[in-house]
């Protein structure tokens, strides 16, 4: 059986599903293949969306025309905005999610999607023809045409996008005992890989892992604190249309009347590990996978299991423990931070030592999973990979860890796919246009040595990648290339005009000394010396516009005169005025660094030859081939006086 398509999916996580919404949405002809329809974009460890960075991220795909925040949205049963005792350029938004209903809203959006068929099968072969390039006729290049499946379908397409996540030869771990698989319960991929490596491509393994599951009937809530979600009406998505949050509500009051949550709100629990646990635990370390050598690849850093905690910080008493709710419909529930491989008997044991989990009953213990993952240098900045033209590489398949990170990767690897079977330039983000660009720029520029995971400190420019202004930043420039449809961005700039009004009302309006100041010493600021405008006062770190309205009724006046979405735009204008100065100052950096953006250098140097070249960065600069002097600056071992031999030769 023979069937043919644009662009072909691999794999039904978080990246397969934004890639194949995506190429569908971009007019592709597109098929995702699927082990099981059932478990589409299943949330394979903690069922929560967004958190530090990954927020941004996901605030990011709902700007470009992607699904992950309406999903979010509407399966949320607990949302919390991160950090917001610090700056807002590292606010941070987070969902709990009920994961049986994330998984069918997920189903729903594909069904609903056009240009999108789904096929269940597993991909065991990749289809690659080689071809002579007319320009270097010597070098043979290699196209992809499509892949086989374990059932004897061949697929045709012009474009292939591997997202397997862990599947991949997959090996689970509880103890000393081992099990193939790519998730519990479900097959490893046990050929793709080789199929794909056979053409150049290089591979190694990556290790992660899960906690253990606990039925909440036998926990004692009494001996944990509870941590409530937030009571403001936040959500991940700034455009949900008719069905969704923001866009149902076309005045404030209505929409405050209406919160955006569809699920009833669930608290999550806090609890900590103590001595007696940590012994219990240390009992079983020399049956631990990653401490007798069972487990050789290397495991995230920043999610690290409980036994890697007790070897690391081998000091420490307690670990701080999440205790979350799997959904609003089912007793499940996660043990955030206890993520471990050990013996389920010593996992189990040293649960029943956590005061209110005594009586704890278990429906699983927690697992590792190896895994085999491509070195992501070998792709362009579309994701495309260099030795294959055609194929694409998103999600853990290049070295990351984390939904929002994969879900980023599947949408640029899905539009760049589409726009590849037109034969339209690609679409690339740079680093100072959001985190998705810094993620992907990361992973092509620098290679992985350890699981990818977004921080906000892993972005020069964050004050300009803030979780406010995705839609500012980016859907714009997914409109001009067919993803944002005009709905979204007529949304967008109404939003956009009404900001601007916002700002230049503040810029302008008066303010007097006199009307003001007793108002002013109340809360705790100088008063002034003169008139000035309403701005200087917004400048103020402890003003801001719900004080002010207080005392300037003018501002409530214009403010309440929006026709829709009220907190969220004045949210955004606040923003842009209090930190104006720094976001002006960081545009003028990130405007200094699109000078070396500008300069193309692939195809221009023969770096083995160039001797004025430390001998590492010319093995460095032959391996990653880096498209512009920006990127080659960013590549580990290649210096400042590098860089500045690589001007004067382009110079002359």
């Amino acid at each position: 059986m023979i069937l043919n398509y644009d662009v072909v999916v691999v794999g039904g996580g978080h990246a397969g599903c934004e890639a194949a919404c995506a190429a569908a949405n971009m007019g592709a002809k597109t098929l995702l293949v699927t082990m099981d329809m059932n478990k589409i974009a299943q949330m394979s460890c903690n069922p929560a969306v967004g958190g530090i960075a990954k927020g941004q991220i996901v605030r990011e795909i709902d700007a470009l025309g992607g699904q992950m925040g309406h999903v979010t949205d509407a399966t949320a049963i607990q949302f919390r905005m991160l950090n917001v005792g610090k700056g807002p350029a590292v606010w941070s938004p987070r969902a709990q999610c009920d994961r049986g209903k994330f998984i069918w809203e997920w189903r729903r959006v594909i069904d609903e999607t056009d240009n999108l068929d789904v096929w269940q099968d597993q991909a065991d072969e990749l289809l690659v023809e080689s071809s002579q390039c007319a320009a270097t006729v010597s070098q043979p290049t290699k196209r992809v045409v499509g892949i086989k499946t374990i059932w004897g379908a061949e697929i045709h397409a012009k474009c292939v996008v591997i997202t397997a996540g862990t599947f991949l030869n997959g090996l689970m771990h509880i103890g000393r005992k081992m099990v193939k698989g790519g998730r519990i319960a479900e097959p490893a991929a046990e050929r793709l890989t080789e199929s794909i490596t056979q053409h150049g491509i290089r591979s190694a393994r990556m290790k992660t892992g899960t906690p253990v599951r606990i039925d909440k009937r036998s926990v004692d809530f009494s001996k944990m604190r509870q941590q409530d979600g937030e009571q403001r009406a936040y959500g991940f998505s700034y455009f949900s249309g008719e069905n969704g949050v923001y866009g149902s509500y076309k005045t404030y009051e209505s929409y405050e009347s209406h919160k955006p949550h569809k699920l009833p709100q669930l608290p999550c629990w806090e609890c900590y590990t103590n001595p007696a646990v940590h012994e219990m635990l240390r009992s079983g370390l020399a049956d631990s996978p990653l401490y007798n050598g069972q487990i050789q690849s290397i495991g995230p850093r920043y999610c690290p299991s409980i036994e890697t905690k007790l070897v690391t910080f081998p000091d420490r008493e307690q670990h701080l423990l999440f205790l979350e709710p799997e959904g609003s419909e089912t007793n499940e529930m996660y043990l955030n931070g206890f993520s471990s491989s050990l013996p389920m008997d010593v996992q189990i044991n040293a649960l029943r030592m956590i005061p209110g989990l005594e009586n704890a009953k278990v429906y699983r213990p927690g697992y590792a999973i190896e895994y085999d993952f491509f070195d992501p240098t070998q792709l362009k900045h579309s994701l495309e990979s260099k030795k294959i033209e055609g194929l694409f590489f998103a999600g853990q398949v290049n070295g990351t860890t984390g939904y929002e990170e994969a879900a980023g990767q599947g949408l640029v690897a899905g539009v760049n796919a589409a726009l590849k079977c037109d034969g339209t330039e690609e679409f690339v983000m740079h680093r100072d246009e959001s985190y998705i660009g810094v993620l992907i720029d990361d992973l092509v520029t620098k290679g992985v040595d350890e699981p990818y995971r977004m921080f906000t400190s892993r972005a020069e420019y964050r004050i300009l990648l803030r979780q406010d202004d995705a839609d500012a930043r980016l859907t714009e420039r997914s409109h001009q290339i067919g993803l944002a449809k005009k709905d979204r961005f007529d949304w967008w700039m109404e939003k956009k005009q009404h900001i601007e009004e916002i700002v230049e009302f503040c810029k302008t309006f008066p303010i007097k000394a006199k009307e003001v100041n007793s108002a002013l010493e109340q809360l705790g600021t100088t008063p002034l010396q003169f008139g000035v405008k309403l701005e200087d006062l917004i400048a103020r770190p402890q003003l801001n516009f719900q004080n002010l309205m207080d005392i300037i009724p003018q501002l409530r006046e214009f403010i309440d005169r929006l026709p829709n979405r009220k907190e969220e735009i004045s949210e955004a204008a606040e923003i842009r005025i209090k930190y104006k100065g720094y976001i002006e100052r960081e545009r003028q950096v990130a405007d200094k660094m699109h000078r070396l953006e500008n300069i193309r250098i692939k195809g221009h140097f023969k770096y083995d030859e160039l001797n004025g070249l430390s001998t590492e960065c010319r093995q460095k600069l032959t391996a990653i081939d880096p498209e512009t002097l920006a990127q080659a600056s960013r590549i580990p071992g290649v210096s400042p006086s590098d860089i500045n031999v690589l001007l004067v030769l382009m110079g002359r």
